[in-house]
């Protein structure tokens, strides 16, 4: 019996040592890390580019943000490759420079289209995240958190409001190469004022020399946003979706990490954000602005915040036999003259036509280019009457004829206006002379 009772209290004790121990490393993953350096000489140093590396890894960190929807969660905008996942920790800094560490959830989005890299996001949650102000991804809990040379990404997003600066921002998510199409950029950028958009944001790898003149002048009067993209300096970007055709390690120069960050980025600054390609406009066609469109679709049914709208090609071959608007003026200026493109390709029976999207930044947690992929409302196909895509570009059913073509001069509507519009524009770029 003497031997049973010792036999119970060692088994007794080696229990309770297990649930200490347990408890120890508990406190540890969690714990507290104060800098042994003065809060006078501490300094949380800033990522330098929009793409940071995470050390000792092959992932990257991108833009960070509060999460108020999953209860002040901390969300990390990543690029992860995919088949080398491993354990990643979150250091969430306040401003007193008191650290935090904490396990992560990681979720690689679904639509990688084959391609090893790709958008995820990397999840951390714990106390008291809305007061942090700095963040670091790390592959190990304590090991590189006294070097001062790592980089934190700043956190966005701390509040939450409804007082919007802007009612409409385009994202234009990736612009590389050596892309240089001048006049349909700025016929794009002066019909999106004219429609009621205050804000248009592209991310910028590389671009030909007059476009970049025309960006500085959109960027010196306030309407355009450019984030530096330099994801050519980190990976190979592919030039295409499709990773069996295009190859390399990241899909189409990461636009998928650039869509999903600029949602993050407008969440409370922009009361609506429009997905779209540089070469796309998002033209309402019951109404004659942004405003009186969303207003009726959203009095419709206020729980949606996704709005797929049918995308519509214009030959750039098919020409307006008139030549009204072939004009001196724009003869030496590169690019696509929109105006001069009205024959719109009949749909394609049994033929998926992509759509691109107007949404509500607040309800989307994760998008692709043609839909969102999670989001926290209904979405919506917006009917081709109502609204659609003026995409001029190369054609897709090239074999057609004019005559099997519609005629769409919905952007002639807006010419008085317009076309003025556009000239002082080149103007002021450089790129156009006074004739005066």
């Amino acid at each position: 019996m003497e031997k049973e009772n010792k036999f119970i209290v060692l088994l007794l004790l080696s229990f309770m040592a297990t649930i200490i121990g347990t408890l120890i490393l508990k406190h540890k993953d969690n714990q507290t890390i104060k800098t042994h350096l003065t809060n006078s000489t501490i300094k949380i140093q800033e990522a330098s580019y929009s793409i940071t590396p995470i050390k000792d890894s092959e992932h990257f960190m991108v833009s960070a943000f509060i999460d108020h929807r999953l209860d002040g969660a901390i969300r990390v905008i990543s690029i992860i490759k995919r088949n080398n996942l491993q354990p990643l920790y979150c250091v969430y800094c306040t401003t007193e420079h008191d650290c935090k560490t904490v396990e992560t959830e990681v979720q690689i989005h679904t639509d990688h289209f084959g391609f090893p890299f790709h958008v995820s996001d990397v999840i951390c949650k714990g106390k008291n995240m809305q007061s942090a102000s700095h963040v670091l991804i790390t592959t190990h809990p304590t090991k590189h958190l006294y070097n001062i040379n790592m980089e934190y990404l700043p956190i966005n997003n701390n509040l939450v409001t409804d007082n919007f600066k802007y009612n409409f921002t385009v994202c234009i998510s990736n612009l590389f190469g050596s892309y240089n199409n001048v006049l349909q950029f700025a016929q794009t950028m002066e019909m999106y004022k004219l429609l009621g958009v205050q804000h248009v944001v592209i991310y910028n790898t590389s671009c030909g020399a007059d476009l970049k003149k025309l960006l500085k002048h959109y960027e010196s009067e306030g309407f355009l946003e450019i984030v530096s993209w330099p994801i050519d300096k980190f990976l190979n970007p592919s030039p295409g979706w499709n990773f069996q055709e295009h190859k390399g390690d990241l899909h189409y120069y990461g636009q998928l990490v650039t869509l999903n960050e600029c949602i993050y980025r407008h969440m409370y600054q922009s009361r609506y954000v429009l997905l779209n390609d540089i070469d796309e406009i998002i033209m309402p066609y019951k109404y004659s602005n942004l405003q009186s469109l969303m207003e009726d679709l959203q009095s419709a049914d206020p729980s949606n915040g996704v709005f797929l709208i049918e995308n519509h090609i214009f030959p750039k071959t098919q020409f307006e036999d008139s030549g009204k608007f072939k004009r001196e003026e724009w003869k030496n200026i590169s690019g696509i003259n929109i105006m001069e493109h009205i024959y719109r390709e009949p749909e394609r029976k049994n033929v998926y036509n992509p759509t691109k999207m107007i949404v509500n930044p607040r309800k989307v947690e994760q998008t692709s280019v043609h839909s969102s992929l999670k989001n926290f409302g209904g979405s919506y196909h917006v009917p081709f009457n109502v609204c659609r895509i003026v995409h001029v570009r190369v054609p897709l059913q090239g074999h057609l004829t004019k005559e099997e073509l519609f005629v769409d001069k919905r952007v002639w509507d807006f010419e008085n206006n317009l076309i003025p519009n556009v000239d002082r524009t080149l103007k002021l770029s450089g790129l156009l002379k006074d004739s005066s």
